[in-house]
């Protein structure tokens, strides 16, 4: 929910009255971590559609003076034509064909001042400093015959490893000077941010240091920038909430991403700069934090989507630690990633209805009555339309996040992700009945089948607390750590079909908690890295936990070994490793992958788990019998929320949410029902705007069905919830859903 924000820091500069970010010597960039999309990290200024984008350099002696600027280096100065350029007969245009100044286009006027610089008032009788000017102007010739969607390694010009000697030899003229060195401050505060947050390093230079918290924080942190090349933090609270810093080296071309970087994922990993995973991770960071780049579908219209990036060059280096210049980032990532395409018109709907309703978190959706964002959206599945909008612009509702209901249907238990309620309202008018202070950041709610109580996720803390039926009052705070650990921050939990097991995946212990609900004593399961998600087999014989930065699923046994091991032999836990078919550095695939993943339920029947990966746009299969990946489905832009509800007649729907496009999807998981998941398959997708006929008690002005994350049908389906379904709903359903696992009853 990936995702970096770019900020790149001029260090040593005056800054112009054009710079976008006003740094100067010694001063460092700041991020204001809020609650508004898109501007999760707001640096105040908006550049190339995200608020999180800045740029930088190292600090050099002689260097202080240099008129350096964002939008120079950046190319934001020479127009918005440089972004989504068409082909020219079928290819990608040369650097030359552009008609810009190719040394300003490649910032080597900015190389060639600082070269100046850096050789003095003397600096035209140096021989090195001449040699360097040469070999720049030789660059710029040569590169300008290159496709400016190009990687270019510099070996493969004739000047190009002579110049980066040459550069070198420079470099030492006008040595770094490390106590100018960057910094980045954040602060989170209301009212900018009316919840705690964390900021964790997710990419780093090698030679720099990372930053990290005990735990989710009020207040101020900073992290010091000492290597030339690519930052990113993530919240681990809210990981789609990112952070970047880019610092330049001014005696480099092209803005430096550094040569080797350490990446916060599988346990922490070491790649050169060109790696695919770090073009994964800055392509998301655009695609998230620039609203432009957002999924816009319609109902009846098809739609173009083609996101943008700076258009500025960029150097990488190789697995071989080979410079790599990339004239433009924009062109190069609209080759690599295929962009500009059409969303096609969303005109199918599934065949066969569903049962009751359904509700989607738009967590993205602004209103005209309130300053934080965010609505709970009901679709009719019978008629796939959008029937209601519960914004609470009376409350300022913030951020509601996910949701569950009553035994009797009465309520919507609606989380506020970023703040600490929990609020109720009424399932059939939309009305407000009560909200209730349960702590900082209440993620995701369920209830007990035994008693309807209702558990809500501290996920900045370090508990779950448990209410009376109707959030009437706290009853219980069931902590998820044992004494004196730093706070667990359990995210999406399950709970078992008779109420007496609950489970925990802990983002900030990288482990799942398995509690006993009656006594509160719990059992610690170590998982992969940022595990944020859970769903429980039917029988309640084991569950899976979804491992955000681990690109992983973990199978925990609960009753004696459970999951299946690659042989097909019983064990007790099992690591389902999404980028088995993935090389990060290369990105070449051998098959299908997942990354990133979030919600993981399992089928009402016990037979298949889903789970919705944001980096890489699809849905992965995973057969229970096997504890295998067996297919993977697409989804659209920062796909999220996965929930499973009756389907008329029989069998069930998955319904998928996505963050950063306005969708609802609808999976049949068996539709030949012989109890594989090997056909499951999209039937149906449809928008969550707001639109004529829709009930609403306030009004869209931004981001109309955007942000779904939390996805809840009614009735509750699952083993344990359905057979306390009230009469009326009890009435729709079949016999086998009425008992998902125990379908002999129904011969």
């Amino acid at each position: 929910m990936l995702t970096p924000i770019l900020a790149l820091v001029t260090i040593g500069v005056s800054p112009s009255s054009s710079q976008a970010l006003p740094i100067g010597v010694g001063t460092p960039v700041q991020f204001t971590l809020t609650d508004n999309q898109g501007a999760w990290f707001d640096t105040g200024a908006t550049l190339f559609g995200t608020r999180s984008l800045g740029v930088a350099v190292t600090p050099r002696t002689k260097l202080a003076s240099l008129p350096l600027s964002t939008d120079t280096l950046l190319n934001g100065d020479l127009g918005g034509g440089l972004l989504n350029l068409p082909l020219l007969n079928g290819d990608a245009p040369l650097i030359g064909q552009l008609g810009v100044n190719v040394n300003s286009l490649l910032n080597l006027d900015q190389l060639n001042s600082a070269v100046d610089a850096a050789g003095g008032a003397l600096g035209f009788l140096n021989p090195t400093i001449q040699r360097a000017k040469t070999q720049i102007n030789q660059l710029s010739q040569q590169l300008s015959t290159v496709p400016d969607s190009s990687a270019t390694p510099l070996g493969s010009l004739p000047v190009g490893l002579d110049l980066m000697r040459t550069l070198k030899e420079v470099a030492a003229l006008a040595p770094s000077d490390l106590s100018l060195a960057p910094k980045a401050k954040f602060a989170v505060a209301a009212p900018a941010a009316a919840s705690a947050h964390s900021v964790t390093s997710l990419i780093w230079p090698v030679g720099a240091q990372p930053i990290d918290q005990n735990s989710a924080f009020i207040g101020n942190v900073e992290a010091n920038l000492t290597e030339p090349g690519l930052y990113a933090w993530a919240c681990k609270i809210h990981p789609y909430m990112l952070g970047a810093v880019v610092v330049d080296d001014p005696l480099t071309p092209g803005l430096d991403f550094g040569k080797k970087l350490n990446v916060n994922v599988k346990g922490g990993i070491v790649v050169p700069s060109s790696a695919d995973v770090v073009q994964q991770l800055v392509q998301k960071f655009f695609r998230i934090t620039t609203p432009d780049n957002w999924q816009v579908f319609s109902n009846t219209q098809t739609k173009n989507w083609n996101p943008y990036y700076p258009p500025a060059p960029i150097l990488e280096y190789d697995a071989n630690e080979q410079p790599v210049i990339i004239p433009s980032l924009d062109a190069y990532y609209n080759s690599k990633f295929n962009e500009g395409v059409t969303l096609p018109a969303l005109t199918q709907r599934p065949s066969t209805p569903g049962v009751g309703e359904l509700w989607v978190d738009t967590q993205m959706e602004q209103y005209a009555g309130k300053v934080k964002s965010g609505a709970a959206t009901k679709v009719d599945v019978q008629n796939w339309t959008v029937d209601r909008k519960v914004a609470l612009p009376q409350i300022n509702l913030n951020n509601p996040h996910n949701m569950w209901s009553d035994r009797a249907g009465k309520y919507i238990y609606q989380t506020e992700w970023f703040s600490d309620r929990l609020t109720v309202f009424d399932r059939t008018t939309g009305k407000l009945v009560r909200t209730i202070q349960v702590g900082p950041d209440p993620s995701h709610v369920m209830t007990r089948t035994d008693t309807d109580q209702l558990h809500v996720a501290i996920n900045a803390g370090n508990a779950v607390v448990e209410l009376s039926p109707g959030a009437t009052q706290i009853d219980r705070r069931i902590l998820v750590q044992g004494p004196g650990q730093t706070p667990a921050h359990p995210h999406a939990h399950w709970m078992s079909a008779d109420g007496h097991t609950m489970v925990t995946p802990n983002v900030n212990h990288n482990n799942s908690t398995i509690v006993d609900v009656p006594s509160g004593s719990i059992q610690e399961v170590q998982t992969e890295q940022l595990p944020i998600a859970t769903g429980m087999m039917p029988d309640s014989s084991k569950y899976y936990v979804a491992n955000f930065l681990g690109q992983s699923v973990s199978c925990i046994s609960l009753d004696g070994p459970a999951c299946h091991s690659d042989s097909g032999t019983n064990v007790g836990y099992k690591a389902i490793n999404l980028w088995a078919n993935y090389d990060m550095v290369t990105g070449a695939t051998t098959g299908g992958f997942g990354g990133l993943p979030i919600q993981i339920p399992v089928s009402p029947d016990g037979n298949v788990a889903f789970v919705a990966n944001t980096l890489t746009s699809n849905i992965a299969v995973i057969d229970t019998k096997t504890d295998k990946v067996i297919k993977y489905l697409p989804c659209d832009s920062g796909c999220h929320g996965i929930n499973f509800g009756a389907k008329r007649g029989g069998g069930y729907y998955a319904y998928v949410s996505s963050k950063f496009a306005n969708t609802l999807a609808v999976i049949d998981p068996d539709p030949n029902g012989d109890g594989s998941p090997a056909d499951s398959t999209i039937v149906g997708k449809m928008v969550l705007d707001s639109a004529a006929g829709t009930s609403v008690d306030d009004v869209v002005t931004g981001y109309n069905g955007m942000g779904g994350q939390g996805v809840f049908p009614y009735p509750i389906v699952y083993n344990g919830w359905v057979q306390n379904a009230t009469p009326e709903m009890a009435d729709k359903l079949t016999c086998a859903q009425l008992n998902p696992i125990n379908q002999g009853v129904c011969e």
